[in-house]
């Protein structure tokens, strides 16, 4: 199956561009409340949206999904000085502004999923972002609790927390591997981390997608490498997703032709 791609904007004309293109879910990002500490002076996102673009881009699509990450369990307090609600209200008020899927970030124990299951009660799709070396430690357990629709394996903050030096190198070392085992056993839908447009990328786009068929991840976010819209005229990003997503579809029919062919070279190399 091909893989459910996801991409990051707040902005409803990108979301309705991705959308024509071929992209499964429009991802919305609420997450700030201790990223900043824990990223700071680094090259990641801090996207800074709000719920109030969670409403536009429900607006702007209709096939594809919204997901919105939240923050983590939290309770009611202040960021830099600034309130916010506590998860129960944001979930609630991401679920009524047009959230189909939720992601819960940087969370370390099984409590806290079951807290988000529980608090999200069904009405969207609840998708853990495991990301933490305490998180993964907690596999086992985590991958049991009710109502958990997928996993995503976050290997940017993990690789952090783990001091690899390289996130793609856990695959290498079978911190991925391992994990997605875990998620096959427990028949848990998973993805991982980010790829870009094909040629592009820390490593090649082309590489990262094999490994996703190797191990049996089903979704993958499009990286800002793939299409960074700040800074991009939008007839640019719209040339790059008509073009990247048929590119990246076109490689996956080829994998999956190999594989049911028992060719697994390209897998090994």
């Amino acid at each position: 199956m091909p893989l459910k791609l996801m991409y990051v904007t707040n902005r409803p004309e990108i979301a309705h561009i991705a959308e024509r293109a071929g992209v499964d879910l429009i991802f919305v990002d609420l997450e700030y409340i201790g990223k900043q500490a824990r990223q700071g002076g680094m090259d990641t996102v801090q996207s800074h949206h709000t719920i109030e673009d969670v409403r536009r881009v429900r607006g702007a699509v209709s096939r594809a999904k919204v997901l919105v990450r939240i923050n983590p369990i939290h309770e009611a307090g202040y960021e830099n000085g600034v309130p916010y609600t506590s998860s129960e209200e944001e979930i609630s008020a991401a679920i009524r502004a047009g959230a189909d899927a939720l992601m819960l970030p940087y969370f370390k124990t099984a409590e806290e999923v079951r807290r988000f299951v529980r608090i999200v009660r069904g009405r969207a799709m609840t998708i853990p972002l495991l990301e933490t070396p305490e998180a993964a430690a907690a596999a086992d357990e985590i991958l049991r609790i009710p109502g958990i629709d997928r996993i995503h394996i976050g290997i940017n903050d993990l690789s952090l927390g783990l001091h690899s030096g390289f996130m793609f190198g856990l695959f290498c070392d079978g911190t991925v591997d391992a994990l997605a085992r875990k998620c096959n056993a427990c028949g848990v839908p998973f993805g991982i981390g980010g790829i870009a447009a094909l040629g592009q990328g820390m490593l090649p786009a082309e590489y990262i997608i094999g490994e996703h068929y190797r191990v049996g991840s089903s979704a993958a976010i499009l990286s800002r490498s793939f299409c960074n819209c700040a800074k991009v005229s939008y007839r640019e990003a719209a040339k790059i997703f008509y073009k990247g997503i048929p590119a990246i579809r076109k490689l996956e029919a080829e994998l999956e032709e190999r594989m049911a062919a028992g060719d697994l070279a390209y897998f090994r190399d």
